[in-house]
Formats: structure tokens, C-alpha cells, sequence
């Protein structure tokens, strides 16, 4: 296993670019509870460009009917993230003071589950984010409304 470099620059061109249309090569998940993780995963995989195989734990995407928890749903993405010790990107659960451009927010609404992810594009004089279901690009972090927020700091990743 090599240890990769996390290209942030890559992730945020393509949040720029895809904020507020759907690249075609992933499905639209916007109608079926939201596409927001989805195009998180995506972010990530720009600026990593390594994908987890392993089944059902890992970290893919190949089509809507083959891909992983994780690639689209909010808390399975976190955990992968987190726990990740082999091929694709790894991260750390971190404080909101050590955010930077190309990390992750997530955020709960209600019951402290966490629903909805969020690709950090600013960080001064504020921090600002990128996400699709309701589409946005350098929307200010404080404009949501929520129960609990926690951030992810993509710190690398690995491929074979």
C-alpha cells in the first residue's frame, strides 16, 4: 500500500464545476433522499482518484445498482472515512477551527442523525460551502439551520 496525497485544488475545481449541474457520468440521486453525499464522493475522488473496492464496507462507485453505502449516504460516508486504513481516501473527525478549503461538513436536523454533506470551498472570511439536492456553491455555512455539525479533514489516502 502507497500513500497518496489528497489534491485539494483538483476536488475544488470540480465542485466549481459541478455545483449546480450533474455530471453524467454518476446517477442523480436528488429524487431518491438526496444527492448531496454523492456529490461529495465525487468531490473527494477528484482530488484522491482512488476508489475502495471491498464489498460493502468500501468506498465505490460504478453505476447507481453498483456502488457502496458509503459513496452516497451521509453516515456511512463518515465512517469509511474515518475508519479507512486501506485503498481510497482516509480522514479524521476534527474541530471546526482546523477546516480547510476541501474537507467535509456534515449536518444533522433532527435525532442526531447526520443527513446532509456539505464540500468546504471557503474558509475566510467565512466558511462556505458546495452541495447538490439544493444546489449551491460559496453558500455561507451560518445561512443553515441545524441540530448538529461535525467535520471531516481529508488527510491522504492510499492505493496498492
Amino acid at each position: 500500500m502507497r500513500k497518496i496525497l489528497y489534491n485539494r485544488s483538483a476536488a475544488l475545481e470540480y465542485a466549481k464545476k459541478w455545483a449546480y449541474s450533474r455530471n453524467p457520468k454518476y446517477y442523480d440521486f436528488s429524487n431518491l433522499g438526496g444527492d448531496c453525499t454523492n456529490f461529495i464522493s465525487q468531490c473527494v475522488f477528484a482530488g484522491i482518484n482512488v476508489m475502495n473496492f471491498t464489498p460493502i464496507t468500501g468506498w465505490y462507485y460504478l453505476s447507481a445498482g453498483n456502488r457502496t453505502a458509503s459513496w452516497t449516504a451521509a453516515e456511512y460516508f463518515f465512517k469509511f472515512m474515518i475508519n479507512n486504513k486501506g485503498a481510497g481516501p482516509q480522514a479524521a473527525q476534527i474541530n471546526q477551527s482546523q477546516i480547510i478549503e476541501g474537507d467535509i461538513i456534515q449536518l444533522s436536523f433532527k435525532d442526531n442523525v447526520f443527513t446532509h454533506s456539505l464540500f468546504v470551498v471557503a474558509t475566510i472570511p467565512e466558511i462556505t460551502v458546495a452541495t447538490h439536492t439544493f444546489d449551491s456553491y460559496d453558500r455561507p455555512l451560518r445561512s443553515y439551520i441545524f441540530d448538529k455539525i461535525r467535520f471531516i479533514k481529508i488527510t491522504g489516502g492510499a492505493k496498492y
